[in-house]
């Protein structure tokens, strides 16, 4: 592989291409459970929203996305602060080329700057690498919830891994907002 793989933060004016790596999850595969595809408005106010409080890292082969990756809050209340939930879509020609091991120690690394303390990921289930990617990246599975979701014609368990990417003080700091970091 000759290819240059290199690695950036996102920018509304990337909806688009973004889209073209998500749509295919939406339309034919159970990995994400939206029916719809995103309008790329609204995947451009999603990147905006998400850029004020976390990072949104592309992957660009030769200067073309390849993936990317982004966290966003685990729940709302401010108890949560320090836990997050992780991103991740890579094109399927990009698979197994090392891309999204690149964009989630970039993310994890970013998250670790900002005082996260913990890294969640919902995925459905089954579903065998996205599993083994999370485990090689050091998660555990941490709950499995049956037919939780219905897709493509069939009900789809959800399975919920973590990854402790800091020490848990008895006072923690604050996270710093990534738009301030």
């Amino acid at each position: 592989m000759d290819k240059k793989i290199t690695l950036r933060l996102a920018d509304v004016s990337d909806a688009e291409e973004l889209l073209e790596v998500y749509a295919p999850y939406v339309t034919d595969t159970t990995v994400t459970f939206e029916y719809e595809v995103p309008t790329a408005r609204e995947f451009a106010v999603g990147i905006s929203k998400i850029l004020r409080q976390y990072p949104y890292y592309i992957a660009m082969v030769d200067g073309a996305v390849a993936g990317y990756t982004y966290a966003v809050p685990f729940r709302a209340q401010a108890a949560y602060a320090w836990s997050v939930e992780t991103t991740i879509y890579i094109k399927q020609e990009f698979r197994g080329w090392g891309i999204g091991s690149m964009l989630y120690s970039a993310l994890e690394e970013t998250l670790k700057a900002q005082g996260v303390l913990t890294m969640l990921s919902c995925i459905a289930f089954p579903n065998p690498p996205s599993t083994a990617f999370h485990e090689k990246m050091g998660f555990h599975k941490v709950g499995h919830f049956s037919q939780s979701g219905y897709k493509l014609g069939r009900w789809m368990d959800i399975v919920w891994m973590e990854k402790h990417i800091g020490q848990h003080h008895e006072i923690p700091a604050s996270v710093i907002p990534f738009s301030v970091l």
